[in-house]
């Protein structure tokens, strides 16, 4: 590590120009190329899966995305002027780019009688056999808008024109309400500005500046963070045309890699700054600090990036991509850690120090960097009082953690959507005249062998529309050949509502098992709801094994850095108190709505399918690189004095200030993630910043210390065996003595 610093110090300028060629080449790139991001949540093999393949082959015309116009008007939508506005804004509708049918309950010119086999396939899936119905009382009504690809495969464009052109037909008509819901007007939800980076950046700065004194200090963590994020951004945007990459993967990416990029250059220019104060050349502190802190920041991002590729033995399409982007984003920031910085450092030289700093240093001459201040006082009180500490502090993670066994995994719906969203407006209206389940129907499809399963097939509707929880049943429906049928089922409750989860699971193992009894055909359960419980479903099955194996890959690493089997156990017991805490705040805020309100987030709903996996990777990884800076530390006082309470005190006393400004920074970055009003980010964020702070202010600065007290020299055993086979990886690198005699403290006798 000296030698790269070395090299980055001498041809810092090359440097500087490689990194901001990198940054501007895939920029380009990707603005040429464009996104290809993917949204499949399907899971191969499973019963909404089966549903969807029989259906892609016998109704092709449902293979494009279909979004609902929706209009309501209180004189009623049969008024004359009323109906001949709308009539003509479905017509507009239906010659746009991109629109391969529009069909709803007036008929018209723009029903395409010619496409009989997709408009029925797909106003079967709407609700009347003709893509549009109109409500009970009268006063609302939707038309079926079918585009000519997947919603992955929209171009936004074409989106915007239907949306804007449906709107349109509000203003000229007294007391008419249109909006636009599904899942192309969804890809309009987005917000186009991101304010929450620019908070969060901002905040990090403030904090900085604080910290260091110096502005140029400050400045160098934020420029290296957003260089490394900025260039793994368009990279991820050039890595969807290889793989499956979900469309929130940038923005998870910038959002984890902000976090850890401020803080692991944070580390660095602060054990620079520690070495310019000793009095050691700007070269020569850049050098040590890459040695030393660089050291332990390219072993936290390992350990980091394991965790997220952890994601792969999973083997879902859709995660993996995830796991790639975000283990990219990593990747790059820790390289502009450890080769950009320390350029930017030989840049600026003192002005690393405050100018309070670089005169002190010129009167006084260097002096040894002492822990003073709360960080030592604070070390002080957990060695004084371990038991009465760590009990208080597991005490409040298990009551934070409680909420867990209330989890509720599945689809956030377009009512999650912020008030003022078309999505949104178009699912309430949907929901007043048609009843909350016609926002997301089921699907019900099967095979159909020979007569006596087509006459079972077309009575199913009858026994579904008694079935509790369901509000109706269309008729059956012929795909092409007759040999495959089809049933749309709208639920009474809500596509998102457990209610609905539960209907699913009846259907399944109940209802369709007793009809179709003495036949040989199988009925599969489609739809939004029904697919993203059969994702829900494999994940939940795969989360021991992807969770074994997660902390497995950690706690080997944890191994070989501390020669510990204690050191590493703590680790895995302190990372799953941290998830456990985070997920029970994400289950109170958004399935109970504790504070949702104050995000802007809508209604409550339940958490989705892949938040866990994801989460746990993220959050373990970045639970361990507080874990390798704090016990680093104190592994290298334990080297060097043999004498745990000194080592934990002293790892304490010196990590604990640096520590909590990077939790700051990570909490400040990922809370203004929540604002932007997006709800999965908004999950993200807030898991993030609770499991940071709880890390950071409770885990790693008062229950892990006191934990080490009351373990005493059991913290630092390993089997001789072990040792003997072990390899040898140093976090901290040599060549730095240990601090403990500027403590000025009398030195203490070991604990048994």
């Amino acid at each position: 590590m000296s030698g790269l610093a070395r090299w980055c110090l001498r041809r810092r300028l090359v440097v500087v120009l490689l990194w901001l060629a990198a940054f501007a080449a895939a920029a380009v790139a990707a603005s040429v190329l464009g996104p290809a991001y993917s949204n499949d949540y399907d899971v191969p093999g499973t019963e909404s899966g089966r549903a969807q393949v029989l259906m892609a082959e016998a109704f092709p015309g449902l293979d494009g995305a279909a979004d609902t116009v929706v209009w309501h008007d209180d004189g009623g939508v049969d008024d004359a002027q009323t109906r001949e506005r709308m009539d003509a804004a479905l017509a507009d509708v239906a010659g746009l780019p991109g629109v391969a049918d529009v069909a709803g309950p007036y008929g018209g010119p723009y029903e395409d009688t010619a496409a009989t086999g997709a408009t029925g396939a797909t106003g079967a899936a709407a609700g009347d056999g003709e893509g549009g119905a109109v409500s009970d009382d009268g006063r609302t009504a939707y038309a079926t808008v079918t585009y000519d690809a997947a919603a992955d495969d929209l171009a936004p464009g074409d989106v915007r024109d239907v949306v804007d052109t449906a709107e349109a037909a509000a203003g000229s008509v007294d007391g008419l309400e249109v909006a636009v819901g599904g899942p192309g007007a969804g890809l309009l939800q987005a917000p186009s500005v991101h304010y929450g980076e620019a908070v969060g950046v901002v905040v990090a700065a403030v904090v900085l500046f604080v910290a260091f004194g110096s502005l140029a200090a400050m400045a160098l963590p934020i420029a290296t963070a957003l260089v490394g994020v900025g260039t793994a951004y368009w990279c991820i945007s050039l890595l969807g045309h290889a793989m499956a990459v979900a469309d929130f993967a940038p923005m998870l990416g910038m959002l984890i890699g902000l976090g850890v990029g401020i803080d692991y250059a944070l580390f660095i220019v602060t054990r620079h700054r520690r070495g310019l104060r000793e009095g050691l050349p700007v070269g020569e502190a850049a050098q040590r600090a890459v040695a030393t802190a660089g050291r332990a920041v390219v072993f936290a991002g390992v350990t980091v990036c394991i965790a997220l590729l952890g994601m792969l033995v999973l083997r879902l399409n859709f995660l993996g991509g995830v796991a790639v982007a975000a283990s990219l984003t990593v990747v790059l920031t820790v390289a502009a850690s450890v080769t950009l910085l320390p350029a930017l450092l030989g840049v600026i030289g003192m002005k690393a120090l405050s100018r309070r700093e670089r005169r002190a240093l010129t009167e006084h001459g260097p002096r040894p960097d002492v822990p003073r201040g709360l960080a030592a006082r604070w070390a002080a009180f957990v060695q004084r009082r371990p038991r009465l500490l760590g009990a208080l502090a597991l005490l409040l993670m298990t009551v934070l953690a409680l909420p867990v066994a209330a989890l509720h995994l599945g689809s956030s719906d377009q009512g999650n959507h912020a008030a003022s969203a078309t999505t949104r407006q178009a699912y309430d209206l949907m929901a007043e005249g048609f009843g909350p389940g016609s926002n997301g129907p089921l699907t019900l499809v099967a095979g159909l062998d020979g007569a006596a399963d087509r006459v079972a097939f077309d009575a199913l509707p009858e026994t579904l529309r008694g079935t509790p929880g369901v509000a109706d049943a269309t008729a059956a429906v012929h795909g092409q050949g007759g040999g495959t049928g089809m049933i749309t089922v709208t639920p009474e409750a809500a596509p998102q509502a457990e209610a609905t989860s539960d209907l699913v699971d009846r259907l399944r193992s109940d209802v369709l098992p007793r009809a179709v009894d003495g036949t040989s055909m199988e009925v599969h359960v489609g739809g939004i709801t029904a697919g993203q419980d059969d994702f829900a479903e494999v994940i939940v099955g795969k989360l021991p094994l992807f969770g074994g194996v997660v902390i497995a890959l950690g706690c080997a690493l944890l191994l070989v850095a501390f020669r510990s089997v204690g050191v590493p156990l703590k680790a895995a017991l302190m990372n799953v108190l941290a998830v456990a805490s985070a997920f029970g705040v994400v289950v109170a805020v958004f399935q109970w709505g504790w504070g949702s309100g104050l995000l802007g987030l809508g209604a409550t709903g339940p958490v989705e399918p892949f938040l866990p996996v994801i989460m746990i990777s993220v959050l373990f990884g970045l639970s361990m690189d507080y874990q390798v800076f704090l016990v680093s530390r104190m592994y290298e006082e334990w080297r060097a004095t043999r004498d745990n309470r000194r080592a934990v005190r002293v790892g304490l006393a010196e990590t604990g200030r640096v520590i909590n400004c990077a939790a700051l920074i990570m909490i400040a970055v990922f809370s203004a993630f929540a604002l932007g009003g997006d709800r999965i980010i908004a999950m993200f964020g807030v898991a993030l910043a609770t499991a940071v702070a709880l890390d950071a202010f409770v885990l790693r600065t008062l229950l892990v210390p006191a934990l080490m007290h009351l373990l005493g020299r059991a913290n630092w055993w390993l089997p001789g065996w072990l040792e003997r086979r072990l390899p040898r990886i140093g976090v901290e690198g040599p060549g730095e003595p240990a601090a403990a005699e500027h403590l000025g403290l009398p030195r203490e006798p070991a604990v048994r």
